[in-house]
């Protein structure tokens, strides 16, 4: 099962449409994960015409996306148990993975998914071998060298993710 996954989209103020690499991914995904800050609802409608769409809101989502995503939902997609949050809230912005992971620190999860900080991350837990995954931002690198979202194959209860980087945003 392919899972594209992105957050901090930022639209329309980052990009008036999603860009051309994250269009391509999301033909033939099987469902998408948004961790928040989408900034407007019409995001979850442009990728709702790809695949299902699950979501959180993030800390720069107004009241209509925050009446439409919790701030955590857990999925369970490809047999696999996913995690996901956007990560705010952390003292500090060097403390959004911790932050995030312990938002599900009594779950049993395969993954846990965040945004906030616009740093891809792709890692396993040392103890657990849960995977932590910051798909980064297709829309706001911020000052990542290059554009990003992410891609969960999960088959079986086995998960593998990668990153799609990308230049520009065209």
């Amino acid at each position: 099962m392919k899972i594209v996954v992105l957050s901090d989209t930022h639209m329309p103020r980052m990009s008036k449409r999603l860009p051309a690499a994250l269009q391509r991914e999301l033909t033939g995904a099987a469902a998408i994960i948004h961790a928040g800050d989408w900034t407007r609802l019409s995001v979850y409608d442009a990728l709702s015409a790809y695949a299902p769409v699950y979501g959180v809101v993030g800390n720069n989502d107004g009241p209509e996306i925050a009446a439409k995503f919790g701030m955590r939902v857990q999925l369970t997609l490809g047999g696999c148990r996913i995690g996901v949050v956007h990560g705010h809230g952390a003292a500090l912005r060097t403390k959004t993975e911790a932050h995030a992971v312990a938002a599900f620190k009594d779950d049993q999860l395969d993954a846990v998914v965040y945004g906030h900080s616009h740093i891809p991350v792709l890692r396993r837990d040392a103890k657990s071998g849960m995977l932590i995954f910051n798909p980064g931002s297709p829309t706001d690198k911020r000052r990542q060298a290059q554009f990003s979202f992410g891609i969960l194959e999960a088959d079986d209860g086995q998960l593998r993710a990668r990153h799609i980087f990308y230049p520009d945003k065209g």
